[in-house]
């Protein structure tokens, strides 16, 4: 019997043993998926629970409910990988042996690696979004506010879902109108990037979405700790922002075992063939969605389009043939500008986000860096798809590999691809 354990029962841990057990013969396999508890997050929906689009319960599931008959779902901390000998050691001395094995365990905020991040502030005018402790915590908070200063604050990239902060400006933005009180507060968005977005022509628009809404842009900022006392992120170089509410995406990092295991880089990420996602020192292990140094976003969609690359290679590897599928970094993501509207970006390792309109040339119906109705009403949706299509690892009739069909290139920009607008 032919063993694969895979230590995350998360976005991509979840597809993976459900279109695996499909396809693995039962009575040469045998298949575990290992979390530390049974709750499984919707983590997209961190962003809507502040402004009361989401309640808790619509968010949270129990992780056994998506794992399908065949496959060990067992409920343990892991200790450590030991490559060596090809096991998983978990804290209560169990070990799992494997032929086989997939890191899925994400990525984690990490607001003990900031100084002061932690401090006398924290859950009181310092929060997160990023979990959903942090969540709906802030729910409260922003009930509560109603004049001042709102700082939302990146300390360093990479981090999941990206767009996510800036979505969370242009929310605050639009929920602060709602309720009358937005010529009362100054939004400040302070980021260790140049701009508003990782690629030109998005950050350029995003940017001068940011402008429209009067929200101040504080760029390159790289904190090195929050003053407490003085209420205010203190920055490398000195600089200084104050806050009366500070909206903080902390540092992001993978699981602490991958460190015990010696099997990652600096930030806890598994060091991966950018298209296999095969280890590069380990032949036998695989690393999908958040948990690995590819350079493509840490978001559901990447998590979706590498596992459905990444499970014909498996088969392929596992049969003694040469894995030929290549994951090209395909990520999109839905980005909330508030008012009832919202952005679609879709793109890859080589390829910025470009407008045009998807899935379909010319019909779309979505469309590309552009505002409108139906994706924000894209975004909703997808609550539904990730439970009932996505998890349960159903087909959805999308590419895996980013395609240009109805992607247009502005004048004077210049990409990696030949098209021109």
């Amino acid at each position: 019997m032919r063993r694969l354990v895979v230590l995350g029962g998360g976005t991509a841990g979840t597809m993976v043993v459900n279109k695996l057990r499909r396809r693995l013969d039962r009575s040469e396999w045998e298949i575990t998926v290992v979390d530390r508890d049974d709750d499984h997050l919707y983590q997209p929906g961190y962003l809507f629970l502040p402004f009361g689009t989401y309640t808790p319960d619509q968010v949270v599931r129990k992780r056994h409910a998506f794992i399908p008959d065949g496959v060990d779902f067992v409920i343990a901390e892991v200790d450590r990988v030991d490559a060596e000998r090809s096991r998983v050691v978990l804290r209560d001395g169990r070990e799992l042996p494997y032929d086989y094995l997939v890191i899925a365990s994400g990525t984690t905020p990490r607001p003990d690696q900031t100084p002061g991040m932690l401090g006398a502030e924290w859950r009181r005018s310092v929060f997160d979004f990023y979990s959903f402790e942090g969540s709906t915590a802030l729910a409260e908070a922003l009930r509560r506010f109603d004049h001042g200063r709102l700082v939302i604050h990146i300390t360093e990239m990479p981090i999941k879902c990206p767009v996510a902060p800036l979505e969370f400006a242009f929310l605050a933005d639009a929920h602060l109108r709602e309720r009358g009180v937005r010529d009362r507060v100054e939004l400040v968005y302070v980021t260790p990037l140049s701009g508003a977005f990782t690629q030109p022509i998005a950050s350029k628009q995003l940017g001068d979405m940011l402008d429209e809404r009067k929200i101040l842009v504080e760029p390159d900022f790289m904190v090195e700790r929050v003053d407490n006392e003085a209420k205010a992120l203190v920055s490398y170089d000195e600089r200084e922002v104050p806050f009366d509410l500070l909206v903080t995406v902390p540092l992001n990092m993978g699981a602490d075992f991958v460190e015990r295991s010696g099997l990652g880089d600096e930030l806890n990420y598994v060091p991966v063939d950018r298209a296999t996602l095969q280890s590069t020192t380990h032949p036998n292990i695989f690393a999908l969605g958040d948990a690995s140094d590819i350079p493509a976003s840490k978001a559901g969609s990447v998590a979706h389009f590498s596992v459905e690359i990444f499970v014909d290679n498996f088969l392929d590897l596992v049969a003694g043939k040469p894995m030929t599928g290549a994951f090209d970094g395909h990520a999109n993501c839905f980005v909330e500008s508030g008012d009832g509207k919202g952005l679609l970006i879709d793109f890859n390792y080589d390829t910025e986000p470009l407008p045009g309109a998807y899935p379909l040339p010319a019909v779309g119906p979505l469309r590309l860096l552009r505002e409108t109705r139906a994706n924000h009403l894209g975004k909703l949706a997808f609550r539904w798809v990730y439970w009932n299509v996505l998890l349960p690892g159903r087909p959805l009739p999308l590419p895996a590999h980013m395609s240009m069909a109805g992607k247009r290139i502005p004048a004077g920009a210049t990409v990696g691809t030949t098209t021109k607008e």
